[in-house]
């Protein structure tokens, strides 16, 4: 087996070598046992082009898929609690079908081996707290508050948490590129404010754990995308600046420093002024993010892709690849910058550039920016493509998703020899999954999903991962 490694031929002692999954994604029974309807259900109905059920349906398949895992060499499994299976409506009484659910998929977990690495939120507010502005409304941080506490309270077998996956991923794509519901574009007021309040929702609940002494670790999940001009000139890189603010700077100032910095919003409100936007930050908001920031016991850190920029003054507009078809994004925003491609970067059907060097300079990055992050879990990191099944009991060779994965995890033990303290890895994803804006063309999975007969086959990707696994020794 070991004949599959390539360039990483061992793993750190003790490192933590896992597959992520996100409820809506992969449990389908949107609609058994008291589950609330979330953001997507009626949007998705609506829209008409795919929907949530079955998805790869965990709900009743996870001892499979968790005997899978443990099968090829997974030490961890990245889930995510599914609030409306919590509490129907957002808040109120707890529906107890759901929380015995979630006892019985964490002690299935931990029985085969697998470290449960929980999210309280994977894109998918309740739809009654949706309704009422979703994160824009500041009474539905107080529900968030207080499902958390529930759930610290109530699942004390898991000791890994994080608060909200992707907070720039759900305000961009909410009110900026406009392909998640409320569907706005270009909404620059929602979308900033959209980034302060989910950081000020996660703030609180951090100040929580750490105050009622829950055991267990807790931190955030932020999706990085580092910003290069192309070509390299003083414009450009100013646009660089700008849209690394927006999509990144702005949400790391208000985990890990519990401030904006000065040099910071001086970039935010060029573009706010640009757009005729403005952020509004409440009395005693940084005070909440100051407290905050020392107390994250860890970072979770998506990658998938840089953006390569050049300046822009016109109007924004966009074009979003949700079929991958090649070559059909086109990204401009007012006064920022305009998404350009490098010619000498392959790229995804989905036009997502391939570049692993990437992830080794935002590890670098917040390393050295924000010391405050402290222990780093990549907690994304996969390869969309279009697969067809091999057939059964035949194994689907997947050697390009074999090659980014390993070409990443390469520069993550790179920035790890040079100081990041980089402790584990989550390919995205565990099995083929329920793509919130591609519906199910677009495969992450180690392992195949027949969405018709949700039979389950094995890819050359998965039998890489246990080969690099059994590298694996325990802490000395």
């Amino acid at each position: 087996m070991t004949t599959l490694l390539k360039r990483v031929k061992t793993l750190p002692a003790g490192f933590v070598w896992g597959g992520a999954t996100a409820a809506y994604q992969v449990e389908g029974a949107t609609q058994i046992a008291g589950k609330g309807k979330t953001m997507w259900d009626d949007y998705l109905k609506k829209q008409g082009r795919f929907a949530p059920d079955p998805a790869s349906d965990f709900y009743h398949l996870y001892p499979e898929d968790i005997e899978l895992a443990k099968l090829y060499g997974l030490n961890a499994i990245r889930l995510s609690i599914a609030w409306t299976r919590i509490f129907p409506r957002g808040a109120g009484k707890p529906n107890q079908a759901g929380v015995a659910y979630y006892h019985r998929l964490f002690k299935c977990c931990l029985a085969n081996g697998l470290t449960p690495y929980v999210s309280l939120h994977h894109f998918d507010s309740p739809q009654a707290l949706f309704e009422t502005g979703d994160w824009l409304n500041r009474n539905n941080i107080d529900k968030f508050v207080a499902y958390a506490d529930f759930c610290f309270k109530e699942f004390s077998e898991v000791k890994n948490w994080f608060t909200i996956n992707e907070l720039i991923s759900l305000a961009f794509s909410q009110y900026i590129q406009g392909n998640f519901p409320p569907n706005h574009r270009f909404d620059v007021t929602g979308a900033i404010q959209a980034q302060h309040n989910e950081l000020l929702a996660h703030a609180r609940v951090v100040n929580l754990f750490k105050s009622k002494g829950y055991s267990g670790r807790i931190g955030l999940i932020h999706v990085l995308q580092p910003i290069y001009p192309y070509p390299d000139n003083a414009a450009n890189r100013h646009a660089a600046a700008l849209e690394d603010a927006f999509m990144n700077r702005f949400l790391l100032d208000g985990t890990f420093k519990g401030a904006y910095t000065a040099e910071t919003m001086a970039l935010i409100n060029e573009i706010l002024t640009a757009n005729h936007a403005k952020l509004t930050i409440e009395p005693g908001d940084m005070e909440i993010l100051k407290q905050a920031a020392t107390q994250n016991d860890y970072f979770g850190l998506n990658y998938y892709q840089p953006t390569f920029v050049a300046a822009y003054q016109g109007e924004s507009t966009n074009v979003f690849n949700g079929t991958g078809e090649k070559g059909t994004s086109a990204f401009k925003f007012k006064g920022v910058a305009m998404h350009v491609k490098n010619p000498t970067v392959p790229t995804t059907d989905w036009d997502w550039n391939i570049y692993p060097k990437g992830l080794y300079d935002v590890l670098k990055r917040v390393t050295t920016e924000y010391p405050n992050s402290h222990t780093i879990y990549i907690t994304e990191n996969g390869l969309g493509q279009k697969e067809q099944t091999a057939g059964v009991g035949q194994l689907l060779s997947d050697d390009k998703r074999i090659d980014f994965i390993d070409q990443h995890v390469a520069a993550l033990l790179k920035a790890r020899t040079e100081g990041v303290n980089v402790q584990g890895y989550f390919v995205w994803s565990l099995q083929d999954q329920f793509s919130w804006a591609n519906g199910y063309n677009k495969r992450y999975g180690l392992f195949y999903v027949d969405f018709a007969t949700q039979a389950r086959e094995i890819k050359k990707s998965a039998l890489w991962f246990k080969a690099l696994g059994a590298t694996l020794k325990p802490n000395a």
